[in-house]
Order: structure tokens, then sequence, then C-alpha cells
């Protein structure tokens, strides 16, 4: 018996697998069901709603329904989705054994229910009714099961009986009521038929068998899934086989070995085996055909009282005292290796076959005989568990066939290569211990029960027997060369040479299952339980990659061309298919639905065997493998032909190139302007990361994040000595000071003193001084000084610089202020100033011309793909071809007011976007002139632009080049979505609305979707015969055609959004909550495709989605508050954060007054007192309409200022400032919880992930950059 998994709990007395799902249903003692994940060992769920034990449970087989009974007579339906009872069926009188939906539930909504009222009940769960009862036993009813497949019933009763019951007439009766529409008299004829139904019963439902024969009461009865057979289980200690005909039934045999009560017996689902357990502590197994116990299965200290099997998998359930154990009787894993030549030897049943992988051929080679009294029983681990076959024989074929079956034993099959089927020489056999191993081309090793090596030739003589270094050896796998073996010995691997006896490497491997060895002998996989560790020929590990599940089987890549052969590993668990790199990359191929065991990886084929032992061949994808693989290599031509020609996407590629520093790589994958930003910074792309900072600056509309990007765009762009796009980077982020000492270092004087003018338009007294220091102009430092007050300063400043005129009128003003200026020179003097001060001049350039790189960044191959040549094969080694290409060009003549007709690239962009005039014009008060339109890139777009001079050169006319279509300007121009969705681009569309607010559910904004893709274009009728013309609507065209700038007009307006939140206020005031919510829930679905013209817009429609936002949650309270009915304490508590949403006016007088209202009548005096004190407070109670309600408050507030005291005590502090929890309407103060990303709706951590309530289609707790207006 194999355990897979093992819970403890109290008894369990029903079990119940999912038809699906890894799980499985355990109903308790103690009245508790518990969902399990027996893959994973974990509760996934608990209903607790049974008073007292819950007997039987199962689960509907399409339908997430689960059917439990217990000692409360109650039959509950949950609905393990939503996570409670959908309803509950009364009838029975006594505890409830068993329950059981029928096999094709789908066709026949039944359910079957065995009490110890002595009857059976078939319900109808769809109509929740009861169909028929079932009356025939007279003592308690143990079990009731549906046939597989027949329209039969078999139960069990402590009377000694089995009874089977023909459902056939129920079920064309139900079939006729179901083409029926029943009127009214029907209705009451049903009654009248239930009535009659649970007095005396029906004969819908008759019994076609009594089985008599025990002599105790029967605990169990169950069919067989296929033959006319059942077996029974009772407190006589026997289990019972029992054979139906349609005329009659009668007993088979009897088997006997149990010691106690038999509780449960079943058929396997799979093998011809009779699967018990008993209160004797016990599990057997028996044999159908033979009649006899064939294994025995003891725990010690708990009884046994339930078993479960699963439909479609060989898994079985046992439950006992103290929990449940889920197991197998079986390995599934089918013994197989492989051959030169393309060729798989297996094992199935009883034979050994040939399969050829490249013909798909089956060729059976020999029967296996199995030595044994359990080996002649099939189902119970009897078959073989490795094969090894002799790669060192190139003249026949030598397969060794071990199995762990009576402590091991092995068999030699021998066999002509050209004919394997007609020359099998008879077996050799022995016993060992684990596999059988080859050393040479005559001779095998095994490891006997005394964990000795024995070496033997192919006539099964024993040669030698060798002592291994270690004495906890387990086992022998394959060495991998010949005379070497690997020895398995507890967490360890150990490489022995046997000639030798050395030890020529060893590593730690936790739990060895097997070893695969490369083609080339180079490597070996050695494959743990739950990892895999690859190591080289001498067993020197080169990585080493775990896993959360089991690992099940592997293979090397063989492909003969692409360089993956013997360096891509490619293994499989439960549900995967996975590789990893000798690297230690690690990644996964595709999922599957059963497992398979991997036998060959060619190219994109896995060839395998699944359980049944059945040869496959399934499709895989290694491309993200073999692009891995070739940056490893250095295959750089290889990785830019990838680049072209395969479909790599995805953040964990781009994470990868990051970690393993290709980030130019990543450059060509990537799209989303922050990530390209970083990216680019990464590998010195200074045009890159330019291009990304213009979006990015557009996207966040100057923040403060658009700031930041601009200087660490600088800070790389001065590290490069790219002193151009450093003066527009300080230039965005109005970094004045180092703007002004760049153009000191750099000699751009003229630009200097514009600096010094800029800062008098700001009055900056500090930059104009600092200026003028470094231009060296002692005058307007000595005005400076006098302006702002420093007049002594100024005076001795004008003295120093032999300044006699601004002296003197300085002098006058310090006299004329009651002040002297006798004194301030001999100051100056008495501190020492060197009398060789000279006045400070900003220095002369050494060269004027572009900029002067102190760092050169090369562009490789991996960042220019059109200079990568294509590697021929994909085998060769790629080296960059062309020399570094240097810094960019920026060849500006100089900084002065000249045109940028000579600066190409980014320096065209700074010298478009500054051009520092004498007006001062573009600089204004305070730079306003720095954010003046878009950078021009490069050359304008225009209609012209490919037509060629006629006459030139060839002198042949040159077809100009065809323009872009106005909905590939719309997703080229715009970051907007409703833009995207206006071009037909759904999917980038979709991609922004996930990006920007985290959109995860977009099926409430389809109908806005559509609108905006309708909206933006106009069908105009051609001639007749010719098809209509579609026109694009633009809504920058009022000057003029826009050319390829051109953006869609959009059918949603913030005139829209107006109209929806008046029409929600209305339905607020007048009581139509749900009509409001619907309106404000409209609006939210509606604001992410509104393209705003101006600010004042943008800030209007983010304050809309701040009140619907307040006003949904306000009706969520209301509804909540309503539900809460009679409970004083959450009554309370909602309509105080009822209070506190952001409401209009008019509507917080409302909630105030309910609020005041309910926290008076459950005698919370101090919250109704500050209710009160709130509602006296708002300024429309100073009205004569609320007359009456302000003197009702008054006298709240004085009968609550008196009494003083809360009845109850409230998850409510009107002192601390708290949001509300959209979830569970409860208080979040500040700084804990997460948010929407959309409408900013707070919610704890247990949210994160899932979709808003509030908004309905946006993910909690995804940092984003938030809603994008226009």
């Amino acid at each position: 018996m194999l355990t897979k998994f093992e819970s403890k709990s109290a008894r369990v007395k029903g079990l119940a697998f999912h038809p699906v799902r890894p799980w499985i249903c355990a109903s308790l003692h103690n009245g508790v069901i518990q969902l399990w994940d027996y893959r994973v060992g974990t509760v996934i769920d608990r209903f607790e709603e049974h008073d007292g034990p819950v007997r039987g449970v199962d689960f509907h087989f399409t339908e997430p329904l689960l059917v439990s009974g217990g000692d409360d007579y109650k039959i509950k339906v949950w609905d393990y989705k939503l996570r409670r009872c959908l309803f509950t069926l009364l009838g029975h009188l006594d505890y409830i054994r068993t329950v059981q939906f029928h096999p094709n539930a789908a066709q026949y909504p039944w359910i079957l229910s065995a009490s110890d009222d002595q009857t059976l009940r078939l319900w109808d769960f769809a109509r929740r009714t009861c169909l028929s009862v079932l009356t025939g036993h007279n003592h308690y009813v143990m079990c009731a099961t549906f046939h597989p497949t027949d329209d039969l019933i078999v139960s069990a009763s402590l009377d000694q009986t089995v009874r089977v019951w023909d459902t056939a007439g129920l079920r064309k009766k139900q079939m006729g009521e179901a083409l029926e529409h029943a009127g009214i008299a029907r209705n009451k004829t049903t009654q009248s038929i239930n009535v009659q139904a649970e007095l005396f019963g029906t004969n819908d439902v008759v019994v076609k068998y009594v089985l008599e024969g025990h002599d105790r009461g029967v605990n169990w009865a169950s069919f067989h899934p296929t033959l006319p057979l059942l077996a029974s289980a009772a407190d006589d200690r026997q289990v019972k086989l029992w054979r139906m005909s349609e005329t009659k039934a009668w007993e088979v045999d009897t088997l006997r070995g149990h010691a106690n009560n038999v509780s449960c017996c079943l058929f396997h689902p799979k093998h011809d085996l009779i699967v018990s357990n008993s209160e004797d502590r016990s599990i057997r197994v028996w044999d159908v055909s033979k009649r006899v116990g064939v294994q025995t299965f003891r725990r010690e200290g708990d009884r046994f009282w339930i078993l479960a099997a699963h439909k479609s998998q060989n898994l079985l359930a046992a439950g006992h005292d103290s929990g449940m154990i889920v197991f197998k009787l079986e390995r599934e894993r089918p013994a197989a290796c492989s051959a030169p030549n393309n060729s798989l030897y297996y094992v199935r049943g009883r034979e050994l076959f040939l399969h050829d992988l490249s013909r798909n051929v089956d060729v059976p080679i020999a029967s296996l005989r199995r030595m044994g009294q359990q080996a002649q029983t099939d189902g119970i681990g009897s078959a073989p568990r490795y094969l090894t076959y002799n790669h060192h024989n190139p003249s026949e074929g030598n397969i060794l066939v071990t199995t762990d079956v009576d402590g091991g034993s092995y068999e030699l099959v021998t066999f002509a290569l050209g004919n394997a089927s007609g020359s099998v020489t008879d077996g050799k056999r022995g016993s060992c211990l684990g596999p059988g191993v080859f050393l040479g081309q005559n001779r095998f090793a095994i490891l006997d029960r005394q964990r000795q090596i024995v070496i033997k030739n192919l006539q099964n003589e024993t040669t030698k027997k060798v002592q291994p270094p270690v004495p906890t050896v387990e086992g022998l796998l394959d060495g991998g060369a010949s005379g070497r073996v690997l020895l398995r010995a507890e967490d360890r691997a150990i490489l022995f040479e046997v000639q030798s006896r050395r030890v020529l490497g060893e590593l730690t491997a936790p739990k060895i299952k097997s070893v695969v060895w490369s083609p080339d002998g180079s490597k070996v996989a050695i494959l743990c339980k739950y990892g895999v560790v690859i190591a080289n020929r001498q067993l020197e590990q080169l990585c080493s990659v775990s896993d959360n599940v089991r690992i099940k089987s592997g293979a090397w890549d063989v492909s003969p061309s692409g360089g993956t052969a013997s360096e891509l590993f490619i293994y499989t668990t439960l549900h995967h298919v996975k590789y990893c790199l000798p690297s230690g990359d690690t990644g996964t191929i595709r999922t599957l639905d059963q497992p398979v065991y991997a036998t060959r990886a060619i190219k994109d084929q896995l060839f395998c065997l699944d359980r049944e032992a059945r040869p496959r061949m399934i499709s895989i994808d290694t491309t993200e493998a073999r692009f891995k693989l070739a940056l490893a290599t250095k295959k750089y031509g290889l990785v830019m032909q990838m680049v072209r020609q395969s479909r790599l996407c995805g953040r964990a590629i781009v994470a990868y190139l990051q970690s393993k520093g290709f980030p130019e790589v990543a450059l060509h994958f990537v799209r989303e302007p922050h990530t390209r930003f970083r990216l680019a910074l990464a590998c010195g792309n200074i045009e890159a990361a330019m291009a990304s900072a213009f979006t990015l600056e557009q996207q966040q509309g100057g923040s403060d994040g658009g700031r930041q990007v601009w200087g660490e765009l600088g800070s790389e762009a001065l590290r490069q000595g790219n002193h151009q796009v450093v003066e527009m980077s300080y230039q965005r982020t109005k970094d004045f000071d180092r703007l002004s000492f760049l153009y000191l270092i750099s000699g751009s004087t003229d630009k200097l003193r514009k600096m010094l003018k800029i800062s008098q338009m700001r009055n900056d007294i500090m930059g104009r001084y600092h200026n003028a220091l470094l231009l060296g102009d002692a005058a307007e430092r000595v005005k400076v000084l006098e302006e702002s007050g420093n007049l002594p300063l100024a005076y001795i400043s004008a003295m120093m610089h032999g300044l006699t005129e601004d002296a003197e009128r300085i002098k006058i003003a310090i006299e004329t202020n009651n002040g002297t200026v006798e004194g301030l020179m001999e100051k100056v003097a008495s501190t020492g100033a060197r009398s060789t001060g000279h006045l400070l001049q900003p220095p002369t350039p050494i060269i004027r011309a572009d900029n002067w790189p102190t760092l050169e960044v090369a562009k490789t191959t991996l960042e220019d793909l059109t200079s990568s040549p294509e590697e021929e094969g994909g085998m060769e080694e790629f080296h960059d071809a062309s020399p570094a290409a240097g810094n960019m060009d920026l060849g500006a003549d100089d900084w002065g007011d000249d045109d940028a007709g000579g600066i190409s690239g980014s320096a065209a962009i700074a010298a478009d976007d500054f051009d520092f005039g004498d007006d001062m014009g573009d600089w204004g008060d305070d730079l306003d002139g720095l954010d003046d339109g878009e950078p021009s890139h490069a050359a304008a777009d225009h209609e012209m632009a490919g037509i060629s001079d006629v006459g030139a050169e060839s002198g042949a006319f040159v077809m100009p080049a065809a323009g872009r279509p106005a909905a590939g300007c719309w997703a080229a121009n715009s970051s907007h979505a409703a833009d995207h969705l206006a071009a037909g681009a759904a999917s980038s569309g979709l991609q922004l609305l996930n990006r920007q607010i985290a959109a995860s559910d977009f099926s409430l904004l389809k109908p806005s979707m559509i609108s905006c893709y309708l909206g933006a274009t106009a069908s105009m009728p051609g001639i007749p015969g010719c098809p209509s013309i579609s026109l694009p609507l633009m809504r920058n065209d009022r000057s003029g055609h826009p050319g390829a700038g051109s953006l869609p007009r959009t059918p949603l307006k913030v005139q829209d959004l107006v109209a929806g939140i008046k029409n929600g206020y209305r339905f607020f005031q007048g009581g139509k909550f749900n009509d409001a919510k619907g309106a404000f829930g409209t609006v939210l679905t509606q604001i992410p495709l509104v393209v705003t013209d101006n600010r004042a817009e943008a800030s209007e429609m983010k304050a809309m989605l701040s009140i619907c936002r307040e006003y949904i949650t306000a009706i969520r309270l209301k509804a909540a508050i309503a539900e809460a009915g009679e409970d004083p304490v959450r009554a309370t508590e909602l309509s105080a954060y009822f209070t506190h949403c952001n409401l209009q006016s008019v509507h917080l007088l409302l909630a105030l007054r309910a609020a005041m209202g309910t926290a008076f009548k459950h005698k919370n005096f101090i919250v109704a007192a500050s209710f009160a004190r709130r509602l006296l407070e708002l300024p429309d109670m100073a009205s004569e309409r609320n007359a009456e309600l302000r003197g009702k408050a008054t006298k709240v507030l004085q009968k609550s200022e008196q009494m003083a005291r809360n009845e109850h005590q409230l998850n409510y502090d009107e002192t601390k400032t708290f949001s509300i929890d959209c979830q569970k309407l409860v208080p979040i103060y500040a700084d804990q919880g997460i948010e929407c990303s959309y409408c900013e709706s707070k919610y704890d951590e247990s949210m994160k992930n899932t979709i808003c309530v509030t908004c309905g289609f946006c993910a909690v707790g995804i940092k984003t950059i938030g809603l994008v207006t226009g």
C-alpha cells in the first residue's frame, strides 16, 4: 500500500472523492465536514451546520454541489463554491447512514439516502421533494448505492439481508413528467401521492432480489462497476460475493479472514479486486477470480469504518478512528527504458514490448513470468518496476527486468536485435535489491540482500563480489560508462568504479528515484522525489532544482541540430512539463491533464508513456529554453534570430534578461514605458530612455514621478558625458543651480546670462547672485545686494571692485537711514583679505563643438537587431561584427540661438525644445515656456515624404510610400484606452486598462467599449454597386486635417457623466437605492473611457469617481443596516459608518437623522449625542423646513447627555480617522489595508488580487499609475 496522504481528525464516518479535482470530503463523528486537498495536504473548507455525527457524504459529478446526511435526521445540499448550505431535505425519522447523488445526476437530479428508520428515500434535489420511499427492511438500513449504469439500487440492512431495487418505473415516470406541462390539478394530485408515499410507500421502485446468507447484520453492499456482481460486508466477519442475472441472484463465495465486524467493502475500479476494511483495524484485498485474500494492511489502535474509491484514478481512501488515509495498491509508473535507434522497451501487463518511435509501432518481445503467490494477482504491485537495457552490447539485446515482489528479484531477457520477437532466450532469474545495471558487453551487477555488489555474466553466473564503499547502499543505478555504477546510499549518490574499487565522485541528493544520462555521457540528471540534480561525468554538481510536487520522469533532448542535445533536460511532474538547463535556469513548458512518463525528447516532440503503459507523443514548445541556452552559451546570432522570429514575451523573460545582464535584449520585448525606461538606462541607451521619459511625462502630467524620471536620465547622460541631454533633463526638472553650473563648465556664457535674466524674472535673489558670481558681473552682484537690503555688503563690494559711483550712491542711502560707512573697509582689511585678489571670470572653454564624451557606450549586436547576422544552422558562435558605435551623434555647432539644422537625435529635441532667444519669450516667468508643445522627433511625418525627385540619378519615378490609416495613427498617438478601442486595437486597449487601473473583468465595460469603436467612424454610401465608405471622425481636426497626429472622436463626454451623477442623486433622495446604485455604477464603468479636453474636466471627472465610490458604499451600508434587523450592535455600527460617507449635505442630513434614531433606540447615548451635535451643525438645519427635526435633535442631545453611557460595546471611534472596508463594512484606520487601483475603495489584505466590489471590474491591491484622463 502506497500512502499518498494522511489526516488527523475525529472519527471519519463518510468519504467521497471529487470526480475531477484532487479533493476528498470527509464527514466526521463530531458533526464537521472537512474538504481536503490530498495532493497538497491542506484543508480547503469546513462545513459545520449538522448537529451530531455526519455519516454520509457525496460529490455531484458536474455541479459544485455536496450532499451530506447526519444523525440530526437532515440531508443538506451544499454549494462548496459559495461555501454555504443551499437547502435541507427533511423526511427521515432516524439517523441517516449514507447519501449519494445519481451517477447521471445531470439527467436524473436524484439523491439516494438510507436511514435507521428502516427506509430508503429517493429525492429530487432540483425540486427539493421526495420522489419515493422504499420500505421493506425491518431493521436499520446501513447503506444504499446506485448502480453505475443500470436502473438498480442495492441496500444493506441489519436485518441480515441485501436488497436490490429496480428503479426503471420511477425513471420512466419522471421522464414522462418532465415532458408534461403540469397544471393546478396535476400539482394537487402530486401532493396527494406524496402523502400516500409517506405512509405506505410507492410501487415506482420495486424489490428485484432479496439476498439472504449473512448470519448477522449487513453493514455494506456495493455493485461491481461493469460485471453483474455484488459484494457485501457484515457483522459475521465475512465478505460475500454475489452474482446477478435478469431473473435471480445467488451467492458465489464467502471471503473469510477478518477478525471483527466488516465495516465496508467495494470493488476496485480498475482491477478484479475487492477491498474491505473492518473494526479489526485492518484493510484486506481479495482476488475476485481466485476468491482469496492477497494483501492485508493493519493499523494499530484505529478501527476502520468507511472506504471510498476514485471514479477515474487508481486511488482509494479509508476512514478510521483518528482520521483517514488516501492510498494506492500499486505504483502506476510503467517500467520502461530507452535504447538506441529510436527504440523504447516497456512492460504492459505481463508482456515486454519494443516500441519504434519513428514508425510508432509496437513489437511484442516476450511474456514475463511472475514468481510467488502475490505476483499472480494484477493490481497489487506485482508488475515489474525497473527495466535496464545493455547499451554496451551492439550485437544482441539484453534487458534486466527487476521487481520488488517477495523482497526483490530480477530476470535477464536476451534476444536478437534483428528479430526481437522470434529469438528470445529463456530468462535467467535471481533475487536482488532494487534495479540491476549493466557494466559491460557481457556482465551486469546487482545488489544482493547482504548489500554486496554481485557481478554476473550473461549466463547468470557470479564472477565477482565487491563490498560497496559504504554499508548503507540501498540500490544500484547506471554509472554512465563501462565498469561504473552509481550507488544510492541514504541521501547521497556515489560514483563507484567496480574494477579498481575507487570512489570517483559523491554528491548530496535526497530521496533519489532514478538517473538519466545525457546521450554523449557528459552529464547526468539525478531525479529525486522533489527535485532534480544535474552533474557532470565525474559527479560534480552543476545545478540543483527543487519543486513543490513530485518529479515523475525526465529525458535529455537529443535533437540533432539547434545546440540543445545533452544541454536541455526536460522533466515531468504531476501536471506540468518543465525544463532545466545546466546553468540552473528552469521554466514550465506546458500543463498536463494526466501524468506522463518522459522517455525521449526530440525538438518540439516529447515521447512518453501514460499510466496505462501506452506510448504517446505530445507537442512541446522549447523556444524559451533554447533562448536561455543560446544566451548562456553566448550564441548571440541565434539569440537575435529567435528575437525576430519567436513570440518571446512576458515579465518572466524580461526579469530573466535583466538578472542575467542582458537588458538590451529585454528592450526589444518591452513596450510599457516605465519598464522600458529602466532597461534603457541599464544598457546605456540614452535615445530609448529619452523616448520613454517623454511618454512617462505625458502620462504623469508633470508630477514628482516625471521629475524623478528626468533626474535619473540626466544622471546617466552626465555619466556618459552627453551634456546636451543633461541640459534638457535639468530644464525639464527645473534644476536651475545644476543648469547654471553646466553652462559654466561647458563655456555657454550666453546661456548663463539668460539664466541670470530668468532668476530676475523669478525674483530669485540667491539665483541672481549665484549667476552674477559665475559670470564675473560685479555690478550685478552689487545691484543684487543693494536691492535685497544688504547695503553694507553692497558698499563693500562696490569699493572692492572700484565701482565708485555705485559706492557713493549706496553710502548716501546708508546715511539716510541713520547708518554710517565708517570702519567698514577697515573691517575687511582686518580679516586678512589677500591683496592679490582679483575679479572672478568664467573660464574659457577648451572646445565648443558637439559633446565632450568621457564614457564610450558601444551598441552591442544584442542592442542593434539590424546589425546582427543570422547564424547558419543556429550552431556557430557569433561575435560583434561592427566596431563600437560610440556615443550618439549630437553635432550642434554652438549653443547660441542658431537653428538646429545640423543637430540630429536627442540633440534636436533639446535644441527644438529650448530656443534661448534674445526676447526670452520661450522662458517667460517661472520657466512657463519649458513645456510648450511636444518635442519634435527626427523628421515630421508628411503625406509626401516618400516621394523622391523625378529625374534623379536613374530618372525613374519612385512610388510614394503608403500612408498610415487613421486607426493606425490613433493607437500610436495616444495612451488612452478609448483611443485604442476606437482604432479597433482591442488587445492593446484592454492591456492599457489592465496596466493603468488593474482592470481584470471587462464584461461590465463591454457596452462602452463597443460604443467607442462604433462612434469613431461614419459610413457614407458609395455609388451603386460599390461598398460604403468608412470615414474616421477626429476630435482634433477643427483647424485642419491633423495628418499623422490625428485622434478619434469618442462618444462619451464629461456631460454624460454629470447627467448620470444627477440621476443617482435623484434616486438616492427618493429612497430608490437600487436605482441609485445602478446609476452610479454605470458612471463608474464609463469614466475609464472618457477623454477630457483640459485639466478642469480631468479634475471634475476624478471628483465624480470619488462621488460614485462614496455613494455606492453608502448604499451597501444602507442594505446592510436593513439586514442587521434587530441586532442592536451591528445596526448602530453600520448607521455610524453610514454618516462617514462623503455625501451631499442634504443626504448627510438624512444619514445623521437615521443614525441618531438608531443609536437612541438601542440606548447607545454617547454616539447618539455625537450624531445629534453633527446634525445640528449642518447648514441646512437653519432653514424653517427642518425646524421639527432641529427640535428632535436638541431633545436627543439633552437626553443623551443626561444618560451619558453606551448600552453596547461598539466597533466605532469617532475621534479616529478611518475608511470603510468595502467588503466587510468595518473601519480601516490610517496606514492600514489596501485599495482598488481605480476607485480607491479600501479593503483588508485578504482581498488582495480579487475583484473590487465597488467598481466590479478592477483588481484590489495592485499598484498602478491610476486613471488616465486624456
